[in-house]
């Protein structure tokens, strides 16, 4: 069922555009990135293993179709209030949660905040320290004067990954430029001091970071591993792998849901 919820957050007026649906198991909350949006997930209902599954997906403050009467009142700590009023509104008491990139930061906060609610934490390619925003960072800092979204932009189209044109068609149509600088600054701040990585460590319900095989380098994939967080790594693909290679992506997530260990990386692929 798509909604258009009334919420009011901080002060700030918002009309929150969502999907949702209805089940006997606790709900799936997914909370898209940067520039993409709700629709990155309502492929759900496809998925013959995921048929029972209750579900619920919003397009962030200042993203896709939902309306914000301050766009520059959104940072990543909005993100986590309006996580939190949606899940009120909505009646969920406890929780799985998937959240991508940007959406991945805002579910960390989330579960950090509140435990005790969430039933597990599916982190695709979500920031955990610094090396995960280089790019945002190096936009912010440039010197010229310029557009901060269009240079963000820019880089984008620039790039030969996985799904960056698509990803880069994308951006002018589902971002609101005057939320980007209030999102950009917070993610990097708290990237260098938000301790994300221990944060995410100490959660106490099983985690699975999933990330494109693009990303295979990230330094502190040893670290997750070496502390039971279970890896994901998705073949043909990069940041964007709900983009690239969407039907290994939902197949990983269901296995971790099952239980599937034989979907895991084998250790002797391992570090």
């Amino acid at each position: 069922m798509h909604e258009q919820l009334l919420l009011r957050v901080q002060g700030v007026n918002l009309k929150i555009a969502a999907v949702h649906r209805g089940g006997a198991t606790e709900p799936i909350v997914f909370l898209h990135g940067f520039g993409t949006s709700k629709e990155d997930y309502t492929d759900i209902t496809q998925r013959h293993d995921f048929a029972d599954r209750a579900f619920l997906a919003y397009d962030l403050p200042g993203c896709g179709a939902t309306e914000c009467s301050d766009l520059g009142a959104i940072d990543v700590p909005f993100l986590v209030e309006t996580a939190r009023a949606m899940l009120d509104r909505a009646g969920i008491g406890r929780y799985h949660v998937v959240g991508h990139s940007l959406g991945g930061l805002t579910a960390l906060l989330l579960a950090h905040r509140e435990p005790g609610r969430v039933l597990s934490f599916v982190n695709i390619k979500g920031t955990l320290t610094p090396e995960d925003c280089a790019p945002t960072k190096q936009v912010l800092s440039h010197q010229e004067p310029g557009d901060l979204f269009q240079r963000f932009l820019e880089g984008i189209r620039r790039g030969q990954g996985y799904s960056s044109g698509l990803y880069a068609a994308n951006l002018p149509h589902k971002v609101r430029p005057g939320a980007v600088h209030g999102i950009f600054r917070s993610v990097v701040e708290l990237a260098d001091h938000g301790d994300l990585l221990n944060k995410f460590l100490a959660l106490p319900f099983p985690k699975m970071y999933l990330y494109g095989e693009e990303c295979a380098s990230l330094s502190f994939l040893p670290l997750l591993d070496a502390n039971g967080v279970e890896l994901a790594e998705i073949p043909h693909s990069g940041h964007l792998p709900m983009y690239s290679n969407p039907v290994a992506t939902w197949k990983r997530i269901a296995a971790f849901y099952a239980g599937d260990v034989s979907q895991r990386i084998p250790a002797a692929r391992r570090w």
